[in-house]
């Protein structure tokens, strides 16, 4: 992939990526979309659901996980770099039980500067970013929230 790529090739070499990791795969990850700077990934409740009959706590974990590692990976392919991205920590909050599907929506925090982030990674072969990742709960509040740091090295 390079930068010319369109969006739509660079969501799809996500979604590849996505469906050759077995944990991954088995809860059906689909990336939506990108748009407004935030990444968008869906799974549906039915592989995901725990004893209770609400989204498992460990699959909104890796939902939202996987969605700052997605958004990291395509802001970076978006500008014609390849990487290895990494979480290198999150903390997770959860907010309220989750009875549909899951519906991860990563962004950069809003002191970040992607401009800044990419000329860093440019310079050293290496960055890091503040993110957040939500699953949307009832009105404008969310269900789960996490807020992460994620790094990325130039792949050699």
């Amino acid at each position: 992939m390079s930068a010319t790529d369109s969006l739509p090739a660079q969501l799809s070499a996500l979604q590849h990526v996505l469906d050759t990791m077995p944990p991954v795969a088995a809860m059906q990850i689909r990336v939506h979309d990108y748009r407004d700077g935030v990444l968008h990934i869906h799974a549906p409740l039915a592989a995901n659901v725990n004893d209770k009959g609400n989204a498992f706590g460990g699959s909104l974990a890796s939902a939202l996980t996987l969605s700052g590692w997605a958004l990291v990976t395509l802001r970076l392919r978006l500008a014609g770099f390849d990487a290895d991205v990494y979480v290198a920590d999150s903390h997770i909050r959860y907010l309220a039980p989750v009875y549909g599907d899951l519906h991860a929506q990563a962004q950069a925090d809003a002191e970040t500067d992607w401009d800044s982030v990419l000329a860093t990674f440019a310079q050293r072969g290496k960055a890091r970013i503040s993110l957040t990742a939500r699953q949307p709960g009832e009105g404008d509040k969310a269900a789960a929230e996490l807020s992460g740091r994620f790094v990325a090295f130039a792949r050699r």
